[in-house]
């Protein structure tokens, strides 16, 4: 089968590489193009993981094809910081001791980034409501959601 190309915005980056037809979004990431932030975890879109942006909204990489996304930018959990300085949400994240494996929490940023970025000054529900794509194994989520309503308070949460 032949590959088809793909260029796509990454984190701010131009990246070009090559996919086959059904490849999905996670493979072309972590194997084509290095990204290794989105992780595998159920391959079928119902634990989270592998949530990354795509136009700023949130998508499960491992049900997303790569050729759906040429021409559009992506963003990852690889993304947030600005060089060396850590974004709000990753100061609230390890602040409050919200990444314990850290299997979970780029898939949990990145959601809660494009929740911040949609609305600012989120309510404990709606924090509630936009992880709960997101499933985590080891916090019981209350941590999670205390440094996600903290980032919102702190200056730079909306930073793009």
């Amino acid at each position: 089968m032949a590959k088809l190309p793909v260029q796509l915005r990454l984190n701010g980056a131009d990246r070009a590489t090559f996919v086959d037809p059904a490849e999905p979004l996670l493979t072309t990431l972590r194997r084509g193009l290095g990204d290794f932030a989105p992780k595998y975890g159920c391959g079928q879109g119902t634990c989270g993981v592998c949530t990354v942006l795509v136009d700023g909204e949130p998508q499960l990489a491992c049900l997303t094809l790569a050729v759906a996304c040429d021409g559009r930018h992506v963003e990852t959990a690889s993304g947030l910081a600005d060089g060396p300085d850590m974004h709000p949400l990753q100061t609230a994240f390890m602040a409050h001791f919200a990444a314990q494996c850290g299997f979970c929490t780029p898939g949990m940023l990145t959601a809660a980034r494009a929740l911040l970025a949609h609305n600012p000054h989120p309510t404990r529900e709606e924090v509630v409501e936009a992880i709960s794509g997101n499933i985590c194994r080891c916090t019981g989520y209350e941590p999670i959601i205390l440094a996600i309503l903290a980032a919102a308070a702190a200056p730079g949460a909306r930073r793009a």
